[in-house]
C-alpha cells in the first residue's frame, strides 16, 4: 500500500518580510516624516515639537498592517484610523500633500514593480480614505 502524502497547504505571502521587514518600514516613515517636518500644509497637524512619536506610531501600524509584529496594537489597541484622525481638517490639499512626501519615500526604497504598486495602492487608499473635510 502506498502511502499517502497531505496535500501541500500555501500559506500567504508575508508582506511585512516580502517588503524587507522592519529596517524597510523604518526606512519609509523616516523618509516620510522628513518631508512633512519642513511640509507647510501637514507640519502644523503634528502638535509636538518632536515628530518622532507620530513616526514610531506609523511604523509600527504599518508594520503590523503588513505582518509583523502587533506592537501597535498592544500599546494603542485598534487602530480606529478615521477616529483617531477626526479632530484634523483633511482634505484634498492634505491628502496630496501625504500622498506626495509617502511617494517619495516609498520610491527611496527601491522596491520590485510588484511590491511598490502593492503598498502604493494600500497607501493611496488609505489617504482618501482620511479624509473628512472639503476645502
Amino acid at each position: 500500500m502506498s502511502e499517502q502524502t497531505a496535500p501541500a497547504t500555501q500559506t500567504p505571502p508575508n508582506y511585512f518580510e516580502l517588503l524587507g521587514g522592519e529596517d524597510t518600514f523604518r526606512l519609509l516613515v523616516d523618509e516620510f516624516y522628513a518631508g512633512v517636518a519642513a511640509d507647510p500644509v501637514l507640519r502644523p497637524m503634528y502638535p509636538e515639537e518632536d515628530l518622532g512619536p507620530a513616526n514610531d506610531r506609523l511604523r509600527k501600524f504599518l508594520v503590523q498592517y503588513w505582518g509583523g509584529p502587533t506592537t501597535y496594537q498592544q500599546e494603542r489597541g485598534h487602530p480606529r484610523l478615521r477616529m483617531r484622525h477626526a479632530p484634523f481638517v483633511i482634505g484634498s490639499t492634505e491628502r496630496d500633500a501625504w500622498l506626495r512626501h509617502m511617494r517619495h519615500a516609498v520610491d527611496v526604497l527601491d522596491l520590485s514593480p510588484e511590491l511598490d504598486q502593492l503598498l502604493w495602492d494600500y497607501l493611496e487608499r488609505a489617504a482618501f480614505f482620511m479624509v473628512n473635510a472639503e476645502h
